[in-house]
């Protein structure tokens, strides 16, 4: 298979462009280099069916072109990150929505397969737990710009299974919930890669908010794994899938379960939204998904504990440590 990935070069789309070609499959990613890095990608270089591509998903000519030669489109170039958000609420509207439009446009033309990388933040400040698929999204207003992210994901999703719909274009949506793992950078605001970093330079470690908010981590080869077999799974197209960990964990038990596995001296100290991120910031109290959909169609669960997760991380960000500079 031919395989085109866009945000290639980030920390989802590197580790999916390695397990592509570890079962044979051609990759081609495209990326800008906004939020990704050469580095995620360096060991790939040279490979005999990996291509590059630094360039936006809104050029459309090479993006034709790269689409033409593909047999499945991951779609994972986007504006991510909470912190990168609340400071480029217009970078992430346009970003998220215009670039979807080009590759959905596109594929279609050929009738080529796309999988949507969308997110758990389209559940907004839902109540329901778990999240399941077919849930009503409950957004917060305009005027929060928390949930210009969330707002261009969702209209990602109704324009991918709208494509699927109207044009017969073959689209599956993927929900991702807090994938981690080696690789991810704490520049944007991902809590774990922070968190590790201060942990192993004894600096303070910093939770934004009260510490009482929950999450579930995903382990990135986990997630890939779903990916794929969603990906050939005829019955997944037109549909919408949570992947993740539905092992639920405050911010607060995170950050104690980092300084005690990384053995740091470092104080935990609790920073409020308005000054970690802007007045009147909104932030989803718990996300936890259903997996049985993912489960019954596929088989998914996840593999590792969140106390694997982490010893898998901190050893990563000792031989290559994490730069939380802006």
């Amino acid at each position: 298979m031919k395989i085109l990935i866009t945000g290639g070069a980030g920390f989802i789309g590197s580790h999916l462009a390695e397990a592509l070609l570890e079962q044979g499959d051609e990759v081609f990613i495209i990326d800008d280099l906004s939020t990704g890095s050469v580095e995620n990608i360096a060991h790939l270089q040279g490979h005999p069916r990996f291509h590059q591509y630094f360039d936006s998903v809104l050029n459309r000519q090479i993006m034709a072109d790269l689409i033409d030669r593909a047999d499945t489109i991951f779609h994972l170039a986007a504006a991510v990150g909470v912190k990168l958000i609340v400071e480029s609420p217009v970078r992430t509207i346009e970003t998220n929505v215009k670039g979807t439009e080009v590759v959905l446009e596109l594929a279609s033309k050929k009738q080529k397969k796309v999988v949507l990388a969308s997110t758990s933040e389209v559940y907004g400040k839902s109540t329901r737990i778990p999240f399941c698929e077919d849930d009503d999204l409950v957004m917060g207003p305009p005027t929060k710009g928390r949930w210009s992210y969330a707002c261009s994901k969702a209209l990602d999703e109704f324009l991918a299974l709208s494509y699927w719909k109207e044009r017969q274009c073959p689209t599956i949506v993927a929900r991702f919930f807090n994938t981690v793992g080696p690789r991810q950078t704490g520049q944007y605001g991902m809590v774990i890669p922070r968190f590790v970093a201060q942990a192993l330079t004894h600096e303070p470690i910093t939770i934004f908010g009260s510490g009482t908010q929950t999450r579930c981590f995903g382990w990135v080869k986990d997630v890939v794994r779903a990916l794929l077999l969603i990906s050939q799974h005829p019955q997944a197209i037109g549909e919408i899938f949570n992947i993740g960990s539905s092992h639920e964990m405050s911010i607060a038990e995170l950050a104690q379960l980092v300084k005690k596995l990384t053995g740091s001296h470092s104080e935990i100290q609790f920073i409020p939204y308005d000054r970690a991120y802007e007045a009147g910031f909104e932030d989803m109290e718990r996300r936890v998904p259903s997996l049985e959909k993912i489960h019954n169609l596929v088989g998914y669960s996840p593999t590792l504990s969140i106390e694997e997760i982490l010893l898998n991380i901190i050893e990563h960000c000792k031989r290559h440590p994490i730069s939380l500079a802006s």
